[in-house]
């Protein structure tokens, strides 16, 4: 299975890479297109939609053949999206680009995610985390690469012709060494099931509220991180990318430390501080009187969104021991509302006022984390509800995991581990917001 799980790895940094090429050129694609601002929050929620979509879709494909052959197909066909978000001029071209993008990154989302749970029921422990932080790992190699595209001037259809054109084969090839039947046995229709058993909603609410406020600011950071600098702080193109960059840096630093945090002072504080840090990282950057300090306050946000979003999953796995898949399918529903709040309502207040007024609204939803820290300490389990079908969203559903995954916006998207097979985006924005 050690081949398995590498290929598997490779498949989430490749994803992670062309994820971070499109979020980082979004100024880029409006220009070529001539995208107006008011028009630029419709075409970025239309992407997590249509995600949600191809994430139930792919489900449904999975049953007929296998998660492998899905994401063997899937994955180089979002290179070949992103490509042809390159080559267009005109505005229909590019919503056919980015609703092709948003399907496929849909189903590659929950294929992927039914992958990684499948090899992660077969460990019998948690390997998630390793596949989202691969994910973090191409988001910093992609968004280091459109920086270097824009320092030389490269315009978009080479950027984008040259990414996929080495994405594609590497994905081919990771392919060939998926884990299939004989290695994953019945595990992926164990982890369903397991994601489907029915559980009450309410003690999971102030989670899933976290969980949407979390991915609020995320999905602002995705989407419209690099354009605040260049539109708002007249960074050069190359230089405002290093604001994405930096993002993905502290939170794949921020990981590597959470969960000693976490053993040594314990997840109430660490909520607590992870919120009032990203508060202030959007405070810096809002309050930016040029870039380098919008980078600043937007790596400080990284750091401070990365210790949220696993501890809404730990608290979700500690309500409900014995169904911790199902809690967890349930809270990564939120990473798709937080996607399609995010966006659009960044969006709107930038549109009506400028994009440093527009950050206090992701600024504002992170400071009612506080509150709700509580909610994160060790609680007497709950008993799960009788055996019946899931109260949430059917069976592949996007419930199931940017990682967000994501994951998202474009991505969708994606969003941050998760137990639920039809993660979706919102595993790898999870734990890219796991972050």
């Amino acid at each position: 299975m050690r081949v398995g799980r590498a290929a598997l790895a490779a498949s989430f940094l490749l994803q992670g890479v062309t994820f971070a090429l499109l979020v980082t050129c979004i100024p880029e694609i409006q220009d070529r297109y001539g995208l107006s601002d008011s028009l630029l929050p419709l075409f970025l929620a239309a992407v997590p939609v249509l995600a949600g979509v191809g994430s139930i879709a792919s489900e449904r494909l999975v049953r007929r053949t296998s998660a492998r052959a899905v994401l063997r197909v899937v994955q180089p066909a979002v290179c070949a999206t992103l490509a042809a978000a390159g080559l267009g001029d005109r505005l229909w071209q590019l919503a056919l680009a980015l609703g092709a993008f948003g399907l496929l990154v849909g189903a590659l989302d929950a294929s992927m995610n039914m992958l990684g749970v499948g090899l992660q029921h077969r460990y019998g422990r948690s390997v998630m985390l390793g596949f989202h932080a691969a994910f973090s790992l191409g988001g910093i190699v992609g968004a280091a690469v459109a920086g270097l595209g824009a320092h030389v001037g490269l315009g978009l259809p080479v950027l984008f012709g040259a990414a996929a054109a080495v994405v594609a084969p590497l994905a081919l090839l990771a392919g060939t060494r998926f884990a299939g039947p004989a290695e994953l046995g019945d595990a992926v229709r164990e982890a369903a099931a397991a994601a489907a058993r029915s559980i009450p909603w309410r003690p999971l609410l102030p989670l899933c509220l976290v969980m949407a406020f979390a991915y609020i600011a995320d999905a602002s950071v995705s989407n419209y991180s690099v354009k605040y600098l260049t539109d708002g702080l007249g960074s050069p193109e190359d230089v405002a990318k290093l604001s994405y960059l930096g993002y993905m840096v502290a939170m794949l630093l921020g990981r590597a430390l959470g969960d000693r945090a976490v053993q040594r002072w314990g997840a109430v504080p660490v909520v607590r501080s992870g919120a009032a840090l990203s508060a202030l990282g959007f405070a810096l950057a809002a309050a930016a009187p040029a870039a380098w300090a919008g980078i600043a306050g937007f790596t400080v946000l990284g750091l401070g969104i990365c210790a949220i979003i696993p501890q809404v999953f730990a608290a979700g796995g500690r309500l409900f021991p014995a169904d911790s898949d199902a809690a967890v399918a349930r809270l990564n529903l939120f990473n798709y509302v937080g996607f399609l709040v995010g966006s659009p309502l960044v969006g709107a207040l930038a549109d009506a006022s400028s994009y440093r007024w527009a950050l206090l609204a992701p600024m504002l939803l992170v400071l009612a984390v506080l509150p709700l820290a509580d909610r994160f300490a060790a609680p007497a389990a709950v008993s799960p509800a009788p055996a019946g079908p899931a109260a949430g969203s059917p069976a592949g559903s996007p419930a199931g995991s940017p990682a967000g995954s994501p994951a998202g916006p474009t991505a969708g998207p994606t969003a941050g581990p998760t137990a639920g097979p039809t993660a979706g985006p919102a595993v790898r924005d999870a734990v890219r917001g796991t972050p």
